[in-house]
């Protein structure tokens, strides 16, 4: 039932900026547990972002996106967002969101709902 739809991604040049959205659709409980993933050509899924809101909430970010990219979420629009700023070529990958806690912490945590991706592409 739960639905997850990424979209903002595009091509731009190298130093740009874009904002990922994660939308969600149909009824849900709220989630504590929400993430940002990437995949580029020939390489494996890499855990970019992490939004965990129990407690006094914490993020995680993967040490190639520290500094430029921040995770956010907008609870009144059911909607996870990635601001990516700087960009670089090696930042070129389809972009996948997640939520909902199914275990483990930090980026290597495990999600219950998963989109369909959205590519970036970041030409020199």
């Amino acid at each position: 039932q739960v639905r997850l739809v990424e979209s903002g991604g595009g091509s731009v040049q190298a130093g740009g900026s874009l904002r990922l959205s994660c939308a969600a659709s149909g009824y849900t409980y709220s989630s504590s547990c929400m993430g940002w993933f990437r995949q580029a050509p020939g390489k494996g899924r890499e855990g970019v972002a992490r939004l965990y809101t129990g407690g006094g909430g914490s993020t995680y970010y993967a040490d190639s996106v520290k500094g430029r990219f921040t995770i956010s979420q907008d609870n009144a629009k059911n909607t996870l967002y990635l601001q990516m700023n700087s960009l670089n070529p090696e930042d070129t990958a389809m972009y996948y969101c997640a939520a909902g806690c199914a275990g483990g912490y930090g980026l290597d945590a495990e999600y219950n709902y998963w989109g369909q991706g959205t590519q970036v592409t970041v030409s020199s």
